[in-house]
Order: structure tokens, then sequence, then C-alpha cells
């Protein structure tokens, strides 16, 4: 926060970087050891702070998770809105968006999938796990005006998603949209 003077509050600088760190060590915790090896105490361990501190900023674990998922989410709702607004083929962006989580995306996203799946579990969650459907229905509806096949991109993507996880093998664009073409397919 800036004062009149436009003079940055170091406090809030601390804090808000603070805030980041709990939120990968939180992510990290997640991609190591699942979303139900989350707790303030193993957080607090890989960020090297006192579980106290991690109460201070993340006063639940619902508040914690949360941060965790939309930190995630928000990075996934900026890419699909890159491919969104960008001219050319949206199909291809999703494709080599999609194919990232065999490559350097797939921490990230493991993460966002446990943390998403939780949300089955965690009614907090539920929200911010249904924005990477959402973004892509926006994305969809860009395509065609079929509700139908909206839902079947929609599907196709979170399933080729998880199916690139469990592969846990390079992935494919071209066969990626070939894919994501036939789910817009009447």
């Amino acid at each position: 926060m800036a004062d009149e003077d436009g003079h940055v509050d170091g406090r809030f600088a601390r804090g808000a970087k603070r805030r980041a760190e709990i939120i990968e060590a939180t992510l990290a915790v997640v991609t190591r050891d699942g979303a139900a090896g989350v707790t303030h105490r193993t957080v607090a361990k890989q960020a090297g702070i006192t579980t106290s501190l991690s109460t201070y900023y993340f006063a639940t674990l619902d508040d914690l998770l949360v941060a965790a998922l939309t930190s995630v989410a928000d990075t996934y709702s900026a890419k699909i809105r890159a491919i969104i607004d960008a001219p050319g083929d949206k199909l291809t962006g999703l494709a080599e968006l999609i194919a990232e989580t065999a490559g350097p995306g797939r921490e990230r996203a493991l993460a966002e999938r446990e943390l998403a799946t939780l949300a089955a579990r965690r009614p907090a969650l539920r929200p911010v796990a249904r924005r990477w459907r959402e973004d892509i229905a926006e994305l969809a509806a860009t395509l065609t005006d079929d509700p139908t096949a909206i839902d079947a991109l929609v599907a196709a993507s979170d399933g080729l998603c998880t199916a690139i996880l469990l592969d846990n093998a390079p992935a494919d664009p071209d066969r990626i949209r070939l894919v994501l073409q036939k789910a817009l397919a009447n």
C-alpha cells in the first residue's frame, strides 16, 4: 500500500511476499505429498517459518488451500484469456497449454489437479476449482454456440490433462488438437 505521497509501506510488501512464500510452500507440499499432506505444520516447515506465522496469514486450512488453488487457477486463467484474445487457432493454443502438463507445467498442473479433486470434499475450494472448466467453456464458446459441443470440449480438456498426468509421458500437441477438434464436431 502507498501513502498519499506515493511511498510504499514496507510492512505491506513484506506481508505480501510472506503470503506468496507460504502459498509456494503449500504447492510444494501438495506436489510432494498430495493435498492430504497439507497442514499448517508441514507448510510452515517447507517455508522455513513457524506454524504460528502460517496461521497468522491463513487462519484455517481451507484459507491456505483456497489461496494455493487460486494461485494456480490465476495462472491458467491468464493463459486461457491470452488464447481467447489472440488471433489465430484457439484449439492449437489450448492443445499447447494442455501439452504443458507433461512438460515444465507438470508440477503446477499436478498440484492444481490434487486441489481441484479435494474440492469435491471441501466446499470452500469449489468456486476456484470450477474456474478451469469455466475458462475452457468460455474459450469453447468462441468456437461454437452448441452447448453440447462446449461441454464436450470442457470434458475432453479435463480428461486429456488427467491422462497426461497419469501417463507422465511427453504429450503431442497435434494429437491433443485432433481430440479437441473431435469433441467440437457435431
